[in-house]
C-alpha cells in the first residue's frame, strides 16, 4: 500500500483509536529491534502466514533507511528447493534469546507448538509482540500486543498490518539523511487528505 493510500486510510479511520494504536505499536516494534540491530523474527500460524507484512517491512526497511526493520519469515512447512529467505522453518525460534524480537500475526488461535517455542523465546529473552485476532494465550506471552476482534467493525488485521507497516518506517529518520521522494509524498498526502481549517 502506497503513501497516499495508507494517508486515506488513515483519514478514513480518523476519531477512531486505530491510527494512534498503530503508531504506538509500531513505535513498540522499532524500539526492540533498532538498539539490537535486526533480529525481527515474523511468524503466523500453520493457516496464516503473514507474507504480505513481511513484504512491506522489507520495503520499510528499504524506504528509511532501516535495514534492521527487515524480518525473517519463520515459516510453518519449508519444503526442500525453497530459497533461502523462504527455507526459515520454526526451529529458528528455539535460537531466538536475547536480543531477538518474534512479532507473531495469528487472526486465529495459534497451534500449541507455535506458543511453546514463542513462550520458550521469551523466556530466553527474546521481546514477543503480537498482532492478533483476540488469543488470550498468546496476548499473555506478548510484551506489547494489538488486537482486532472479529467483530471489529472499523478494520480486520490485513488492514491493520498496512497501518502498522507504514508506521514502523516513520518517525526519526537516521541523523544526516535526506529525506526521499517518499518522505515528500507521505507528507503532500497527509496535507492532502486533512480537513481545511476553519474559516472565521
Amino acid at each position: 500500500m502506497d503513501a497516499v493510500r495508507v494517508a486515506l486510510l488513515r483519514e478514513v479511520l480518523a476519531g477512531t483509536e486505530w491510527p494512534a494504536a498503530a503508531r504506538r505499536f509500531a513505535g513498540a516494534l522499532r524500539s526492540s529491534v533498532l538498539p539490537h540491530g535486526g533480529g525481527l523474527l515474523l511468524v503466523g500460524t500453520a493457516a496464516y502466514e503473514p507474507w504480505h507484512l513481511a513484504a512491506h517491512l522489507v520495503d520499510e526497511a528499504a524506504w528509511s533507511g532501516r535495514p534492521e526493520l527487515t524480518p525473517t519469515l519463520v515459516r510453518h512447512r519449508v519444503r526442500p528447493g525453497d530459497p533461502a529467505h523462504l527455507a526459515v522453518g520454526l526451529g529458528r525460534l528455539e535460537a531466538a534469546g536475547r536480543g531477538s524480537t518474534v512479532l507473531v500475526v495469528a487472526p486465529a488461535s495459534p497451534d500449541a507448538p507455535v506458543l511453546e517455542r514463542v513462550h520458550d523465546a521469551r523466556r530466553a529473552g527474546a521481546t514477543v509482540l503480537s498482532l492478533d485476532g483476540g488469543d488470550p494465550e498468546l496476548r499473555g506471552l506478548a510484551h506489547e500486543e494489538l488486537t482486532v476482534a472479529a467483530d471489529t467493525a472499523e478494520l480486520d488485521l490485513d488492514t491493520l498490518q498496512h497501518l502498522v507497516s507504514a508506521a514502523t518506517g516513520e518517525n526519526g529518520h537516521p541523523a544526516g539523511r535526506r529525506r526521499t521522494f517518499r518522505d515528500r509524498l507521505s507528507r503532500l498526502a497527509d496535507r492532502l487528505t486533512s480537513p481545511p481549517p476553519p474559516r472565521w
